[in-house]
């Protein structure tokens, strides 16, 4: 699944790169500042891509807006950090979400665990030729109604593994649903049919991206040959 994300780029970066205003993001900018691992189970302010002018700053963990108290909205977030592609029409979390309110979470890369007997091995993931990339996500607004409080989430998308993310997360094989640049508007357009939603959540081709091993404290990156996935 994809838990832990980075994002490493600046405020007017981000907003340059998918053409909106960067004014959100600039008042997060001390909590949001080159972010190289964001961990979802914290439930971060994290940006997001609407079809907003602007980038906005909402929290990721999803809570519907059909949500009912807040004691509610913290058990059911921690359910909500990924949605998967297959079943996302189906989930009552996410099905309206998914036909009215899709969003592009940005990312500088993602990071994995290999698991080999006891020995759990971390990777940093990345696109080869993109600074930053899209992942798919929805995103909802719930008001708190005990503190009149609007609580704005959102989840990301999660589809089956290619063959390179498939090696590293070798007990899930999942991958986040990640957007080609020609898409990215397309997925945000709320008129966009059911069949072509799910025409767009497919697994990323494995030969655009990348990885490298992680060591120690998350900021040692150690390329690594990945020849040997081709002979597994």
């Amino acid at each position: 699944m994809c838990f832990h994300n980075s994002m490493s780029k600046k405020a007017q970066e981000l907003a340059a790169r998918y053409g909106r205003k960067s004014d959100i993001v600039e008042i997060y900018q001390d909590i949001l500042n080159e972010q190289y691992h964001v961990n979802a189970f914290n439930f971060p302010k994290y940006p997001i891509v609407t079809s907003s002018e602007e980038i906005q700053v909402f929290n990721w963990g999803l809570i519907p807006a059909w949500t009912k108290t807040e004691k509610d909205a913290k058990d059911i977030r921690k359910f909500t950090l990924n949605a998967r592609a297959e079943t996302i029409f189906e989930k009552p979390s996410f099905r309206e979400s998914i036909i009215k309110r899709r969003c592009i979470v940005p990312s500088t890369g993602y990071f994995e665990w290999r698991h080999e007997g006891g020995k759990k091995t971390p990777y940093y993931i990345f696109l080869k030729d993109e600074p930053i990339f899209s992942m798919a996500g929805i995103y909802e607004s719930w008001l708190d109604r005990s503190t009149g409080e609007v609580h704005n989430t959102f989840s990301i998308l999660t589809t089956d593994s290619n063959l390179l993310t498939g090696y590293i997360h070798n007990t899930k094989h999942r991958m986040p649903a990640i957007l080609s640049k020609v898409d990215e508007e397309r997925w945000l357009n709320p008129l966009l049919p059911k069949e072509d939603i799910s025409s767009l959540l497919i697994p990323y081709e494995a030969n655009l991206m990348g990885a490298y091993i992680i060591q120690g404290d998350f900021m040692k990156k150690v390329p690594t040959d990945f020849s040997i996935i081709q002979r597994a």
